[in-house]
């Protein structure tokens, strides 16, 4: 900005100088007007405007060419006001889900723009993660919350020399298409073996850090000095799901970013009154923000059990709410707001460099605000207690539940639905398979991989077996040749069979061939599946793209919870 535009700018708060623009949707930064200056006097005979009277437009220059058409008697010359679309409207709306959407996207604020960056910090994961991102992709973000005690007023809790080990991690999914996303909890004391990783110090050499089979997964980052990439690694092992970014926040986060949205709404069924984190509520619904926000997420004792898994249900009902909030008019209309929100949430952030611009963060931010609340699923990996312990204190991966989870991701799958398709698939199936459909006991079927990711075949036989009650079923292994769809082919008598394992798997019905009987393992009659490359992963529908999670407790960000 030059100098006369910091001296109008001077003693205004800037917040104050966007103005929406109705034309475009987006904020743009608008200057005071100065004061009228002393001109300086210009020869006769030179063309120069007239001076500005205060309150006044300056009139445009005189139009050269033919004088414009008079209007016709008894209408008036006034061009007609065009009215707003939907769309524009929607725009004004959602324009600016992130603060820093907001600066970035006005051409002013290109000096605001670089500052914001500056506060941004970086950390460089390798091949760790994606070197870029993509917005017409899928993409997984890891959000890291630690428990690092650094920053003003936050050495009073606990384990003040904490190294900044995983306390809170979220591994959001966002759909290639935009309609869903998914934020899978991953609990702290999960048992999970950490594979070795790069890592640099602060002074920027990097170090080989050694690997620990059979550890809390809190304990990826900090501890030897892994960073974030190490965390990223180590959610790779544990889910085969592939991190491309990570973000980072402290205690300092929870502060600083509830406070710039004026609080969060929370909800509990009874009263709270906690010794250990100071958290002090009514029953009811209450506003929280600043310690008392870091105190609602940090409290384990007034909630369930007082263990990490009802504490991760709380957070995930604090972030639907924090979702809400930050979506809302009062929020994506209010200039203050929205750069005290980019000051906070860019001062409060450690990125992959990757993403470490604020411009890359600007067109993430755009991805993210088009996936609706209502569509965006909060869950939890599949746990079961730890076996080996007599005192439970950690879990493990309920490998009966959580490998579909895991595929579901993989696969780009929704947890809600979004697209009504299941009606008219179950009428083609009718149509071809008319009648009765056998108990799933008694369907007999071989499973083949035919082009699905590998170990596919297993995955959901064990499915099929644990979930589905088609016990009488069995791993073939890979098919002759890869095929495009998954197919089901069966012998006149199996018809019954069929039609129940096309209405377990979602088969449409082109996906349903009659032929001949072929036999199992044990010689008796078998329908044969073939898994295409169409296959979305255990347990999932092939005709929705959404499936049925059985076990698996859910949660959306539209939906207001009280915590219990």
């Amino acid at each position: 900005m030059d100098a006369p535009g910091r001296e109008r700018a001077e003693h205004i708060d800037p917040a104050d100088q966007w103005v929406l623009n109705p034309n475009t949707g987006e904020y743009e930064l608008r200057l005071t007007p100065a004061a009228p200056r002393r001109t300086v006097p210009q020869p006769r005979g030179s063309r120069t405007a007239p001076p500005a009277t205060p309150g006044r437009e300056v009139p445009p220059p005189r139009r050269r060419g033919p004088a414009p058409e008079e209007p016709l008697p008894g209408r008036r010359g006034r061009r007609p006001v065009k009215k707003k679309s939907g769309a524009k409207k929607a725009l004004l709306w959602t324009g600016g889900s992130l603060a820093f959407v907001l600066v970035a996207t006005a051409g002013a604020g290109y000096f605001y723009l670089k500052h914001l960056e500056g506060n941004v910090k970086t950390t460089d994961v390798g091949d760790a993660g994606s070197s870029s991102f993509k917005k017409d992709e899928a993409f997984n973000i890891l959000v890291i919350g630690t428990d690092k005690r650094t920053g003003e007023g936050n050495d009073g809790y606990g384990d003040t020399g904490s190294v900044g080990h995983a306390d809170t991690t979220i591994l959001l999914h966002v759909a290639k298409d935009r309609s869903n996303a998914t934020a899978l909890s991953i609990p702290r004391d999960l048992i999970v073996d950490i594979p070795e990783c790069q890592a640099k110090k602060d002074d920027g050499t990097e170090v080989t850090v050694q690997g620990q089979q059979g550890v809390r997964f809190n304990r990826s980052l900090g501890e030897s000095g892994r960073d974030a990439g190490c965390t990223m690694r180590t959610v790779k092992e544990a889910t085969g799901i592939q991190p491309d970014h990570f973000m980072m926040a402290d205690f300092n986060a929870v502060k600083t970013l509830t406070t710039a949205v004026e609080g969060v709404e929370v909800c509990v069924t009874e009263a709270v009154n906690d010794k250990q984190s100071k958290l002090v509520l009514p029953k009811g619904e209450s506003t929280v923000q600043g310690e008392k926000a870091l105190a609602f997420l940090r409290t384990r004792k007034s909630f369930g059990n007082s263990g990490d898994l009802d504490r991760i249900k709380v957070q995930q009902q604090f972030l639907g709410s924090l979702m809400r909030k930050m979506s809302s008019g009062d929020t994506l209309t209010n200039p203050t707001k929205l750069l005290k929100l980019a000051e906070a949430a860019t001062n409060a952030l450690t990125v992959d460099t990757a993403i470490g611009k604020v411009g890359t963060l600007k067109d993430l931010a755009l991805e993210l605000k088009k996936v609706p609340t209502k569509n965006i699923t909060f869950a939890t990996i599949p746990v079961v207690d730890n076996p080996t312990e007599e005192i439970k204190a950690t879990v493990i991966v309920d490998e009966t539940r959580a490998p579909q989870v895991f595929d579901m991701i993989k696969n780009d799958i929704s947890f809600t639905e979004v697209k009504a398709q299941q009606k008219k698939e179950a009428a083609a199936v009718a149509a071809r398979l008319k009648g009765t459909k056998a108990d799933a006991s008694e369907v007999r079927v071989q499973v083949f991989n035919g082009g699905a990711a590998s170990g596919s075949a297993q995955t959901q036989l064990d499915w099929l077996q644990n979930s589905a009650g088609v016990v009488k079923s069995e791993n073939a292994g890979n098919a002759d040749a890869d095929q495009a769809k998954t197919t089901l082919e069966y012998a006149p008598d199996q018809a019954d069979q069929a039609r129940r394992l096309a209405d377990i798997m979602g088969l449409s019905g082109s996906a349903m061939t009659p032929g001949e009987s072929v036999t199992n393992s044990q010689g008796q009659p078998t329908m044969t599946l073939i898994l295409g490359k169409d296959f979305k992963g255990a347990g999932v529908k092939l005709n929705s793209a959404s499936a049925q999670t059985p076990g698996v407790d859910k949660s959306t960000a539209d939906k207001v919870q009280c915590a219990s």
